[in-house]
């Protein structure tokens, strides 16, 4: 369970880069560390490689990992520059993908994703998020 009483957010920028979801994991672990918040780590880690993946793997443009807490609740998130909705489609048994977004609802609390500019300022995209830690025992 996430620690009470304590809001803080980071914001890890990253190129288009095969190496980017490890870094990500390690930059995680790290503020888990950090933050006293050990038995986040694991899950946390899942949660993030699927999110930079998918962004990394559906777009050729940045991304940038987010993480949040807020009392107990404790989000991240993946943004990229492709707008286009996130898909839940039928995975076949053997694939080696398609399994992403089925595991992020099966790992989390809650997910969500919305649209950034959507009327085309900025620079757009979309934002991937789920929560975990905030279920009550």
């Amino acid at each position: 369970m996430a620690q009470t009483g304590s809001s803080w957010e980071y914001t890890l920028y990253i190129p288009h880069d095969p190496r980017a979801a490890g870094i990500c994991r390690r930059t995680l672990r790290d503020i888990l560390t950090t933050h006293h918040l050990p038995t986040l780590i694991e899950p946390a880690e899942l949660l993030a490689s699927e999110l930079i993946a998918n962004a990394l793997l559906h777009t050729t443009g940045p991304a940038a990992l987010k993480l949040r807490q807020s009392g107990a609740s404790f989000r991240l998130g993946a943004w990229d520059t492709d707008p286009t909705p996130p898909t839940t489609s039928e995975a076949r048994p053997h694939a080696e993908s398609g399994r992403g977004l089925h595991l992020i609802d099966a790992c989390s609390d809650d997910w969500g994703w919305f649209q950034i500019n959507p009327h085309g300022t900025g620079t757009g995209g979309k934002y991937v998020w789920c929560e975990i830690g905030t279920r009550k025992p």
